[in-house]
């Protein structure tokens, strides 16, 4: 798989296409307006930027990404890919369209991938002809994709046990470490991680803690990178509500969404990007 397609140039897209770039395919990059994909280019630059200036990044790995990410306007230049990953907006409907021109531009042997968080890779593939279910599968990358090592593959119903392996392959050619989760809604690390999240807004709503105490207690004494307020405000809240909901709507109460995180996205509260979340960041961007 050298030639690689990725639809979506938000947060993860960019990245997921910077990661393939460096180890040396040929990537496309995509997104639904000009204006978004050219925000997805300068989101490159910046992570190559720092990478360089902090010694993650050799001059020669910048310019083999510059030389091998290409972004375009139009899905039709994906007819001549081995591999597309879908990195929209976590939302059924609009994976489904993505996926339906997929099925549409893509060559037969072309495997497609969804990078959802959440949604069952058997429930996606219904939107693809049946002759195609066999190459599509669930890749689940962590922002930021740039640095955290784990991917997430997951294989629906109807996925070919050969196509994992060549994608497993793959993922570790890009310096990432695949792990096979079974199709069930929010796999393994999102279950664990809202499970998490969701207790500690509890803590917080009872006066347990605050969120930087909390924060706190999970850096000091479990050992996590960061806690789950400051990952919150960084990937923003309105995903972890909408993830939450999904997530309590496959299994019942044990994910009900706190009312404190309704509240905080309800009055714009949502992260570092906005200005301001479970902590203050100043001017929103």
């Amino acid at each position: 798989m050298n030639r690689i397609g990725v639809v979506g140039a938000g947060l993860m897209g960019s990245e997921i296409a910077l990661v393939f770039a460096l180890s040396g395919r040929d990537v496309l990059l995509t997104d639904r307006s000009e204006a978004d994909l050219e925000r997805g280019v300068q989101a490159v630059e910046r992570v190559l930027a720092r990478g360089l200036q902090r010694g993650t990044y050799t001059a020669e790995d910048c310019a083999r990404v510059r030389q091998g990410l290409r972004p375009v306007a139009d899905l039709a230049a994906f007819a001549d890919r081995d591999l597309v990953i879908e990195a929209v907006f976590e939302e059924e409907s609009v994976k489904a369209e993505v996926f339906k021109r997929l099925d549409v531009v893509c060559p037969a042997g072309c495997v497609l991938a969804s990078n959802t968080s959440t949604l069952s890779i058997t429930g996606l593939g219904g939107y693809l002809a049946r002759e195609r279910r066999a190459r599509f599968l669930g890749m689940h990358f962590f922002s930021p994709v740039s640095r955290m090592k784990l991917v997430e593959l997951i294989a629906g119903i109807d996925t070919d046990a050969r196509v994992v392996d060549a994608v497993v392959a793959l993922c570790e050619a890009a310096d990432k470490t695949p792990i096979r989760v079974k199709d069930v809604v929010g796999f393994a690390v999102n279950r664990m991680l809202h499970a998490l999240m969701i207790e500690a807004v509890r803590l917080v709503e009872e006066g347990v803690v605050t969120a930087a105490e909390a924060d706190l207690a999970c850096r000091l004494g479990l050992g996590h990178p960061i806690g789950p307020f400051a990952l919150s405000d960084a990937v923003t809240n309105r995903l972890c509500l909408q993830a939450q909901e999904i997530l309590h709507g496959a299994y019942g109460e044990r994910f009900r969404p706190r009312p404190l995180l309704r509240q905080m996205v309800q009055a714009g509260y949502d992260g570092k990007r906005a200005g301001r979340g479970w902590y203050p960041y100043g001017e929103s961007k």
